[in-house]
């Protein structure tokens, strides 16, 4: 487990955004098909848990990224 750790480590220094992207729409794609194959009675806690998994990860992004852009040099994590 530790190597595969480094490894994805390594992948991500080695990357640029460009590089990433095609993976964010990859399991965009999974996650939009696996809601919709998800039964009526578990979509609404299904929408509720990855809205907060949501709002829990890309509001801190998006702090340290507006700091980045500003120029702030503090980290938030």
């Amino acid at each position: 487990m530790k190597a595969l750790l480094q490894t994805a480590d390594r992948y991500l220094q080695e990357s640029n955004w460009k590089d990433l992207a095609p993976i964010k729409l990859c399991l965009f794609s999974v996650g939009t098909i696996v809601g919709m194959l998800l039964p009526q009675k578990y979509r609404k806690p299904a929408l509720v848990v990855t809205l907060i998994l949501f709002l829990a990860t890309y509001l801190p992004l998006m702090i340290r990224f507006v700091r980045m852009l500003t120029g702030k040099k503090r980290r938030l994590f």
